[in-house]
């Protein structure tokens, strides 16, 4: 049996291709973003009771990685690419079902004049203009786990990079701006398999291009160029 999920609306963030996206929702609680709804599903009153919560779930669609086929097994990026492991142990984009799922916090319920009811959020993972199939509340009692294990996902847990950017590139970025693209550059934007310290790496932030070069665990923003492609989101 087959079921058609409808679009209920679409995210709108910084990141208007998907390289530099965080790996994860909530590793860069500083990134802003907004959940623009569907005429039909923008009634307030759909929304009444969720300002007594502070995250949300986000279920979406992974709209740049839609296949008609599948793979059992895939290479996850943590892992260098040199290893394989069943898709359901991995939050790889390609499965049979392109769903993604994201905690973000919530900030603010905007009832917009023109938009109907907009959700101001924090922390999310997600490319701009990302199809949203449904929201639900956080509930911490049920909704965390203090004794889970995290798998192969912990490798990796507390690596950073040491973030240096001039002066007069920093300026460059709008102020509200600078703490959260510091901080995204610390989670280390590049896939795990490269690491050319002589490769420059650029990823486009808002309305600008970010590049950069990671030498024996020091990333150095290069440039900050302005053009980046945006979606009109309306913000």
């Amino acid at each position: 049996m087959e079921h058609t999920l409808k679009v209920i609306g679409h995210v709108h963030t910084d990141f208007p291709t998907k390289f530099g996206i965080p790996r994860q929702s909530g590793l860069v609680e500083e990134l802003e973003g907004q959940i623009v709804f569907l005429p039909e599903y923008s009634r307030e009153e759909a929304f009444r009771g969720l300002e007594g919560f502070s995250h949300i779930w986000l279920i979406w669609q992974f709209s740049q990685a839609v296949r008609e086929d599948w793979s059992p097994t895939v290479r996850p990026p943590r892992l260098g690419g040199n290893r394989r492991l069943g898709v359901f142990a991995t939050r790889s984009p390609y499965r049979p079902n392109p769903l993604g799922l994201s905690c973000v916090r919530l900030v603010g319920i905007e009832r917009h004049p023109a938009l109907g009811t907009v959700l101001h959020i924090r922390g999310a993972d997600l490319m701009d203009g990302t199809p949203i199939y449904d929201i639900k509340p956080y509930l911490p009692y049920s909704d965390s786990r203090a004794d889970a294990q995290g798998g192969f996902g912990a490798e990796r847990l507390g690596y950073s990079l040491q973030v240096v950017i001039s002066d007069e590139l920093s300026a460059r970025v709008p102020s509200e701006k600078r703490d959260a693209l510091v901080k995204l550059l610390s989670e280390d934007p590049r896939p795990s398999y490269q690491d050319d310290p002589e490769r420059v790496y650029g990823f486009f932030f808002g309305n600008q291009e970010i590049c950069f070069k990671v030498t024996e665990g020091v990333l150095t923003v290069t440039d900050v160029k302005e053009g980046a492609q945006r979606k009109q989101s309306g913000f």
